[in-house]
């Protein structure tokens, strides 16, 4: 037995359960599109704000109106990613979850740092960052391995670390 085992179960491995892996990076893409939607959404009720706001101060708090995109994104995955469902929206629609590999917990700050990472390196490189999933045995991306985070379907993960847990007595 490894010392991580004591502090948390072993990780998953695609080749005693490939059911947590399957679809991972089509479900990854569209949960994407769909937080993308809804960050969209949030940035222009913000923006809308405001704009309001700044007629209301004589323009003082249309400087604000700069910040409104990053604080949109890192409000939505600090408050989603960081939260104990360890999922966005997107990502829970597409019965996805985020684990931590190094048996730290998954707290706002690592999923603002997680979230940050994602958008620099799709930023700079999108195609490598997705190819890149194709050559990792657990399908992790670039900022996945870099923050030690491992994407997993949430059904078939359920049920594994209960296998384990009943194993364990």
């Amino acid at each position: 037995m490894y010392q991580t085992d004591t502090v948390r179960p072993a990780l998953p491995d695609p080749q005693t359960a490939p059911e947590l892996f399957e679809g991972v990076l089509t479900r990854r893409v569209f949960a994407f599109l769909i937080d993308t939607v809804i960050i969209g959404a949030m940035i222009l009720a913000f923006s809308l704000i405001g704009l309001i706001a700044g007629f209301l101060t004589f323009g003082l708090a249309w400087l604000a109106l700069a910040f409104v995109v990053p604080a949109s994104i890192v409000l939505y995955y600090g408050a989603t990613l960081g939260s104990s469902k360890r999922a966005t929206i997107g990502m829970q629609m597409m019965d996805i979850v985020l684990t931590p590999t190094r048996g730290q917990p998954l707290d706002g700050w690592m999923a603002i740092i997680h979230a940050a990472l994602f958008w620099l390196t799709t930023w700079i490189s999108w195609p490598l960052s997705l190819l890149f999933v194709l050559f990792t045995p657990r399908r992790q991306m670039i900022h996945d391995l870099v923050v030690g985070t491992l994407m997993v379907r949430r059904s078939p993960m359920e049920r594994h670390w209960r296998s384990r847990a009943q194993q364990a007595f």
